[in-house]
């Protein structure tokens, strides 16, 4: 796998070799009735219980939404111009309002705390200050880190979108990917380099990934690798940077936890706050009641549906969702599966696979479908249940993004 990005080198053109290397669609049908809450035991996690009710809210109240008027455009941001026409020609042309409220701070050099979710704009609201600056120093050092690899992949694949042209160069850093080849990369000059922690830390310690020269350092998605337990990884590698360096953290929630990593790590930071509408409020929620030996087969009409054009569904085990996608496509149903045991050039095909149509459902773990972003997803389909409400309440803001409408269905047994 390639995990460095270098546009080709013109004719006379600078190399930069001798720099510092950076080394809704109705209710579901309910089938019987449900008496209590159903208990299930997911491996090495303590046993849950569920009450179905919270699945339910099959007539969600759409709230009235103020129109946000950003202050700035991106030509008054301070940027280059030939910057401001790249990010106008990806499609990028009115600042969403993290964009419009945090750009600036970042061009000023401040600390900064974005909290936002998913869908807001949030990844070229770092990735456009952060470019210019590049350009105008090319010394400068920036590490991203992120919870997941599918993540740090759509990183560096908006990345490539926005410094398409410029002399911007960019290394990813992810576990289960050959680290050779990750290891040349990041031996070569890089304004960026993109990763999970696991991963970065492993590369510090192998001393092939200097990060004595960073000058900026991005925490995308922090709450999320606080919960997948990467608190010490992202100690040690923060340690490792100089304390005279910007830090970015971004994060959709902001508990106790999570406020001690930024007062460990933050010197005097700006706080932009901007929370996307309740994901209640957008996503249909309705429970499928399946008696015994009649689940998987319940599975198979609700996709058989016309409305069912794009959906993930959940299980809770890597081996029993590589099962579940192998019976579903045995049935005629187009479907892919990721999780943790598959290699990671098998996960990004899954996922290309259903980002580009050529499937109709990916079925997924929770841990395999943190970070994962892909647009106009009709249905989320929970065949496990959740181990947490927290869980739950992740699975089904991968539909009703933005704009859209979607639907969550949770498969509850019958009693």
């Amino acid at each position: 796998m390639e995990t460095s990005h270098r546009p080709g080198t013109r004719p006379g053109r600078k190399t930069f070799s001798k720099r510092k290397t950076f080394s809704s669609r109705g209710g579901a049908k309910r089938y019987g009735a449900y008496n209590g809450p159903h208990k299930r035991r997911s491996a090495g996690r303590k046993m849950q219980t569920f009450d179905p009710s919270r699945f339910i809210n099959t007539q969600p109240v759409q709230e009235a939404q103020e129109t946000y008027t950003p202050v700035h455009t991106f030509a008054t941001f301070g940027i280059h111009q030939r910057l401001v026409a790249i990010v106008e020609g990806a499609g990028i042309t009115i600042p969403t309002p993290i964009q419009d409220q945090i750009i600036p701070e970042i061009m000023k050099g401040n600390d900064v705390i974005g909290l936002a979710e998913t869908g807001t704009g949030k990844t070229a609201a770092f990735l456009v200050p952060l470019i210019e600056k590049s350009m105008l120093e090319p010394d400068r050092h920036t590490l991203i880190l992120t919870p997941t690899r599918e993540l740090a992949l759509q990183i560096q694949e908006e990345l490539r979108t926005l410094s398409r042209g410029l002399p911007v160069f960019s290394a990813t850093c992810v576990g289960g990917a050959n680290i050779r080849h990750q290891i040349n990369a990041v031996r070569r000059p890089n304004h960026f380099v993109i990763g999970t922690p696991g991963r970065i830390l492993d590369l510090i310690q192998r001393k092939v990934l200097n990060t004595q020269n960073v000058t900026t350092l991005v925490f995308d998605e922090a709450d999320r690798m606080l919960d997948m337990g990467f608190i010490n990884d992202i100690k040690t590698i923060t340690a490792a940077t100089p304390k005279e360096r910007q830090t970015l953290f971004f994060s959709a929630t902001f508990d106790q936890k999570t406020k001690q990593l930024t007062n460990d790590f933050l010197k005097k930071p700006v706080v932009v706050s901007v929370k996307k509408q309740d994901v209640t409020t957008s996503v249909v929620q309705d429970v499928v009641i399946y008696p015994h030996n009649a689940k998987f087969d319940m599975l198979v009409e609700l996709l058989k549906d016309a409305t069912a054009s794009r959906v993930i569904v959940f299980g809770a085990m890597k081996h029993s969702v590589q099962k579940l996608a192998t019976q579903l496509s045995e049935n005629g149903i187009r479907a892919e599966s990721i999780h943790g045991n598959k290699t990671h050039s098998k996960r990004q095909q899954a996922l290309r696979r259903f980002k580009g149509g050529e499937v109709q459902v990916l079925v997924a773990t929770d841990v395999a479908a943190r970070g994962i972003h892909v647009d106009d997803v009709s249905h989320v389909i929970n065949y496990d249940l959740p181990v947490t409400f927290e869980d739950y309440v992740h699975r089904i803001g991968r539909t009703g993004r933005g704009s859209k409408k979607g639907m969550a269905l949770t498969f509850v047994p019958k009693n």
